[in-house]
């Protein structure tokens, strides 16, 4: 019976198990096709079947195997005297992919460096250089410096790649570069940040030890840096659009500044602010408008979701019951209200019992006058309980009670650094336990806790990963 199923495994998995039981086997058939493709002259091809893939497929099986490193030498060999036989007939490309080859090969500099020079001097001879020089200086004359193919500092670079000992060709890409960087500076002084990085980083493509190149680069740093003091100043004094027009302006230049990033989130997060407090003033329009310029800079983040949450509930608190009080009616409803919060404050009852505490109180009271000073005093007086609850019910792990607190503490103060901190440390929370769950395979866990950050903190950094590995391991099953 036993060798009645190996001799079935040998018929159908022939190739494989030969390989397992006889490796020595599979590398000699390579070796030799190898061989063969090298007598051919095909020394390289896409499809596997050249000279230097048998052999590296071999050496990949058998890392010690000498004649696959023979024969990849000899390969290597081999391209340097098709490049030479290529040069003799003229054929450029294939000297081109000979001593391509051969560096891939690692043949020694002494035998690829002279094939080198005889295929520079072959492409200079049919590029016509001197004709490529006239062109350069007449598109330097016409100011065309940089940006097409027929321009003066691309054309230089052609001639300098073939020829780059050729002296006109040098003192000409100078002058170019020259004139370059003194378009950055003109660029500079208009206030073009983005215009003079792109002329700047051009330079330092063509030739980065220019004479020019520092004092420029220099005179750049520093009014990006001026730009940059110049942003915040102007949001800390709460000029949000010609704030964010700097800070824009900086990114326009250098995509990657994380200052200037920073700076924009710091607008988006003012505008949020301002959006939840139009929001509680019911003046909708402004507050929308308000919360469009937040999400125009940042599409999504805590105080987005904060002030998203603010205009809701003013709208909600707008068409209540009680919309509809008179003006002395709706003062006897806010004294009861504000009665009930003191009492619930002189009981130290600020979050429970359910509809009797000092928060239930507070927000009724916010439903009905959510500017008058005595709410807000009020919601000022509980804001701090809902605070503690939020941190006491984290720091225990019950992440959705802790949930509860916290949008208790946005309901009564929407703003502040310290909500969105915490938003992000609760996000934080749910991932962290996610992360922990997903390690014990409880994968609809992990996807409400995903769930659950996302909804906190959608630009939170670690969200990114945590949604990748749930994906995966759902995937999975």
């Amino acid at each position: 019976m036993l060798a009645a199923c190996l001799l079935l495994s040998v018929i159908v998995f022939r190739r494989p198990l030969a390989d397992l039981l006889w490796p020595d086997s599979r590398i000699q058939q390579l070796l030799q096709r190898g061989d063969a493709a090298l007598a051919r002259g095909q020394l390289s091809a896409a499809d596997g079947s050249g000279a230097r893939e048998f052999f590296a497929a071999a050496l990949a099986l058998d890392g010690d195997r000498s004649e696959a490193r023979q024969g990849l030498a000899r390969t290597g060999a081999a391209a340097v005297v098709q490049a030479r036989a290529a040069l003799a007939a003229g054929d450029v490309p294939a000297a081109q992919r000979g001593v391509a080859l051969a560096r891939a090969l690692e043949v020694a500099q002494a035998q690829i460096a002279p094939v080198e020079l005889r295929l520079r001097q072959l492409q200079a001879r049919r590029a016509g250089l001197d004709a490529l020089v006239a062109q350069a200086v007449a598109a330097q004359q016409q100011g065309r410096l940089d940006g097409t193919p027929d321009s003066a500092l691309p054309l230089y670079q052609r001639v300098l790649s073939l020829a780059p000992d050729r002296t006109d060709a040098l003192e000409g890409r100078e002058d170019a570069l020259t004139d370059l960087l003194a378009q950055a500076r003109h660029a500079l002084a208009r206030d073009a940040l983005a215009e003079a990085a792109a002329l700047l980083a051009a330079a330092k493509r063509y030739d980065a030890g220019h004479a020019d190149v520092p004092s420029t680069e220099g005179q750049y740093h520093r009014l990006m840096d001026q730009r940059r003091q110049r942003a915040d100043t102007l949001l800390r004094r709460g000029r949000l659009a010609p704030a964010v027009r700097d800070f824009t302006a900086v990114l326009a230049a250098e995509p990657g500044d994380a200052q200037a990033q920073r700076g924009v989130e710091r607008v988006a997060a003012e505008y949020a602010g301002q959006a939840t407090r139009q929001a509680g003033d019911f003046q909708f329009d402004a507050a929308t408008q308000s919360l469009q310029q937040a999400r125009a800079l940042v599409p999504s983040g805590p105080s987005i979701a904060a002030a998203e949450q603010a205009i809701a509930r003013a709208r909600d608190a707008q068409r209540g019951p009680e919309s509809g009080l008179s003006r002395g009616a709706r003062e006897r409803r806010l004294r009861s209200l504000l009665q009930r919060v003191a009492a619930a404050e002189a009981q130290q009852q600020w979050m429970t019992p359910p509809g009797a505490s000092a928060y239930d109180a507070v927000r009724a009271a916010q439903a009905l006058a959510p500017r008058d000073p005595r709410v807000l005093q009020a919601a000022a007086r509980v804001a701090p309980a809902s605070q503690r609850c939020f941190e006491d019910e984290l720091r225990n792990n019950r992440l959705r009670a802790a949930r509860g607190c916290l949008d208790a503490w946005q309901a009564l103060m929407p703003t502040g650094d310290a909500l969105a901190s915490a938003r992000r440390r609760l996000a934080q929370r749910w991932v962290a336990v996610g992360s922990e769950r997903l390690g014990q395979e409880d994968a609809a866990f992990a996807r409400r806790a995903q769930n659950e950050a996302r909804q906190l903190d959608p630009s939170l950094p670690e969200l990114a990963d945590f949604s990748r590995r749930v994906k995966a391991v759902s995937e999975e099953r």
